[in-house]
């Protein structure tokens, strides 16, 4: 019951579309100043221990999710074969590495934060984000060392969607997340060809349906014009139909009034009319168009 009334106390709170659009430039907006400070102080690091204070200033400010920028700066290859190579390592977990990594791994990085280890659980739903679209509580549980759906409930809203990095619905009713968007996390140099190759495939899906919303194009003007042409000739032959009737009446007219005239001649030529008209009325066209 707690947390069907849970659920319903953050559904009130939802936001429109329009709304979370402009949370999410603003948040985009703040992350890239940040991130844009610190990167300025690590690459102006006198020395290893300043340096390595900025990188866990780095991976545990609330506003930072990428750590692409900091791997690039040339002086971390100071850190290299150090006793503060640990700190570079740490740096990589955060771009690459999940939660478990850590766990796995725990001696081989220094230790972290509490700011820190909610960091990396955050970056964790990130992965798992990215990989499936539907995320079943046990599963997040067993990742992120939860142990009841409260608590998770509680840091998916809380920790991930509110902060902006995913989007998506609980289901409370068949204990799963499911993912409506996720940001994007660093990538690592092997996923570059695989990213090339879907952006190409895209391109080239793009250039063939562009082609063929072309060619559509073109076949709806060519018919506009068949169209245009077919009625013109249809409203002309109408017109020529209608004079002849015009011409039979005045001809049938003319008999009647004519009492004079030889009944035969004037027979033939109301023959000759009806069979002009007929011929006439044969090649309207009308409803026999095809395309």
């Amino acid at each position: 019951m707690d947390g069907m009334v849970y659920k319903e106390n953050y559904r009130g709170k939802e936001e429109s579309s329009d709304e979370r659009e402009i949370e999410t430039l603003k948040m985009e907006k703040k992350q890239s100043e940040v991130m844009e400070q610190l990167v300025k102080q690590a690459s102006a690091s006198p020395n290893a221990n300043a340096l390595t204070s900025i990188l866990v200033q780095a991976t545990s400010h609330p506003n930072v999710f990428s750590f692409s920028q900091f791997l690039a700066l040339p002086n971390l290859l100071q850190l290299e074969a150090t006793e503060n190579s640990t700190y570079l390592d740490m740096l990589r977990l955060f771009a690459h590495g999940t939660w478990s990594d850590y766990k796995s791994n725990a001696d081989c990085f220094p230790q972290l934060i509490p700011d820190q280890i909610l960091k990396l659980k955050q970056l964790t739903v990130l992965t798992l984000a990215e990989t499936y679209k539907v995320l079943p509580y046990n599963q997040l549980m067993q990742e992120l060392d939860m142990t009841n759906v409260r608590e998770l409930e509680d840091f998916l809203i809380s920790e991930c969607m509110y902060s902006g990095i995913v989007r998506g619905k609980l289901d409370h009713l068949r204990q799963c997340f499911q993912v409506q968007f996720a940001a994007c996390r660093d990538l690592r140099h092997a996923q570059l060809g695989s990213m090339i190759q879907t952006l190409s495939n895209w391109l080239s899906t793009s250039e063939n349906l562009l082609v063929s919303i072309q060619e559509k194009i073109k076949w709806a003007d060519a018919m506009s014009e068949i169209e245009k042409k077919h009625r013109k000739d249809v409203e002309e032959k109408v017109q020529e139909v209608k004079s002849l009737i015009k011409e039979a009446e005045n001809t049938i007219l003319n008999i009647v009034i004519d009492e004079d005239a030889h009944w035969m001649g004037n027979l033939v030529a109301l023959a000759y009319l009806i069979f002009t008209w007929h011929a006439a009325t044969d090649n309207t066209a009308f409803g026999s168009h095809r395309y």
